[in-house]
């Protein structure tokens, strides 16, 4: 079958980019493969085009639910026969969803790892081919990856109950040693196709600013708007430094938006919509925010807090110059910054305990959690600092696997949450915690490292070029 024809008839591109092509048509010669391609080059198309040609289930699994409705609906668009299954959802969606991949008129599903724990969905399973299985965001498999998931580490396991199944194993960030350990744990052959994109984007220049407190902060970036026309993304790691920041620009009356969890979802799609179609417009979000999200015009981004890894950063400034023309990434660089990142580090990985203690509080004061919200929750969990997330961390974890169900907390409320089962698994072991902690502080260090380094850019390529596997943690790798 004409791939390219495809391409042009199915999801309207004329021409194939980067490594496109020879990932699709590798997979469809029943090999698989391991694609690192950078942000904005199309990943989600090397699935999606073998699933309009492969008999049987294209299997995706994402850590990304806050994604997986818009990445349906773009699918669908194109004619797919897409859906997706996670914890958002209330029961008897997802089993009309489960109803419809049974029957076949599901041929592409999203799921998260967590999903493979349930009865009713590895029976589906069980009675299907699938033909196509893809581990999105495969640097979570990888303890030495910038953002471990325990529970993808069972993701070899399922690859085998599902008869070992083409694979396509898909990251915009991976070192050699992740790349490595992504075919490991996928337990992928030995003849496994790898894919390396070239990961330098020469219009993109890269920069660090040594800067001091938020007046300073605000000063450079009055003086990077003039400098650098056009729209820019601002990433914060805290949404309080992020309310700060708008809150100056707001004194200065300079136009932006703001996206971040706390916000409701209309607002966040709102914001969203009208920043892609404004040629100037200024965006202050976290992470979470341009996954997924295509805006080739972006002319900067800039980090107003340090992120955690070398990784993230790489990801979020290749966010800027899709279109290819000049663009900036510029880090905002206070060394106090760092002391929050840590915090922020262990807030974002509460203890094995602490989510348990959550859960039962849930499970024994359903009243009074339902009347008194979050303000009740921390007042039994005995901690008051303002910046501490553990127990909203805490919550959306045991929503991401299955522990308990309703819509996130907005306002401290909490009237829609019922409990569902205890927490279990490798996320609760003591021992992968402590992995995960230590890990992404040893990727925070690197990415301070980074700030001191003469040419950013070409230390990061060096990064990512270098085989650390057998670094000794808190090592110079740049």
């Amino acid at each position: 079958m004409n791939i390219k024809a495809i391409l042009n008839s199915q999801f309207g591109y004329d021409e194939f980019r980067g490594s496109q092509a020879q990932v699709i048509e590798s997979v469809l010669k029943n090999q698989s493969v391991l694609a690192v391609m950078p942000t904005g080059q199309g990943k989600s198309l090397c699935f999606q085009l073998p699933s309009v040609i492969l008999p049987g289930l294209t299997l995706v699994i994402s850590p990304l639910i806050a994604l997986m409705k818009d990445q349906v609906d773009q699918a669908r668009d194109h004619g797919l026969k897409a859906a997706f299954i996670n914890s958002s959802q209330k029961g008897d969606e997802r089993d009309r969803v489960l109803q419809k991949v049974a029957s076949g008129d599901i041929t592409l599903l999203y799921v998260t790892p967590e999903r493979f724990r349930k009865k009713d969905f590895l029976d589906v399973l069980a009675g299907l081919k699938v033909s196509l299985f893809v581990v999105d965001e495969a640097h979570c498999i990888s303890e030495w990856g910038h953002d471990f998931r325990p529970d993808f580490t069972r993701l070899g396991d399922y690859r085998e109950q599902l008869g070992n199944p083409v694979t396509l194993a898909v990251t915009a960030t991976a070192t050699q040693s992740v790349q490595k350990d992504i075919l490991q744990q996928l337990r992928l052959p030995a003849e496994t196709v790898v894919v390396n994109d070239d990961i330098d984007r020469p219009n993109l220049s890269i920069s660090c600013l040594d800067l001091h407190g938020i007046e300073s902060k605000i000063r450079a970036f009055i003086g990077l708007h003039h400098q650098y026309p056009g729209s820019k993304i601002v990433y914060f790691s805290l949404i309080t430094s992020l309310e700060n920041f708008s809150r100056e620009l707001r004194k200065l009356n300079i136009p932006h938006r703001v996206y971040h969890g706390q916000l409701p979802p209309p607002v966040r799609k709102r914001h969203q919509q009208e920043f892609l179609s404004d040629a100037q417009g200024i965006m202050l979000a976290t992470p979470a925010f341009g996954l997924g999200i295509n805006k080739p015009d972006v002319r900067a981004v800039i980090h107003g807090e340090i992120p955690g890894s070398i990784e993230a950063f790489y990801q979020e400034v290749g966010r800027a110059g899709r279109d290819g023309q000049p663009a900036q990434g510029i880090l905002l660089y206070d060394e106090d910054d760092v002391t929050i990142q840590m915090d922020f580090l262990k807030w974002a990985n509460p203890e094995p305990e602490f989510v348990r203690s959550v859960y039962h509080l849930l499970a024994n004061n359903p009243e009074r959690v339902k009347a008194e919200g979050l303000d009740f929750m921390r007042q039994q969990l005995h901690f008051y600092h303002s910046r501490d997330y553990r127990l909203e961390t805490a919550l959306n974890l045991l929503e991401r696997n299955g522990n308990i169900l309703g819509g996130r907390p907005n306002d401290g409320a909490m009237e829609d949450w019922t409990v569902i089962e205890p927490p279990q698994g490798e996320w609760m072991d003591v021992e992968y915690h402590d992995k995960r902690l230590k890990g992404q502080q040893r990727k925070l260090l690197q990415m301070v490292q980074l700030t001191r380094a003469e040419d950013m850019k070409s230390d990061i390529l060096k990064y990512f070029a270098k085989d650390d596997l057998l670094s000794p943690p808190g090592a110079g790798l740049l």
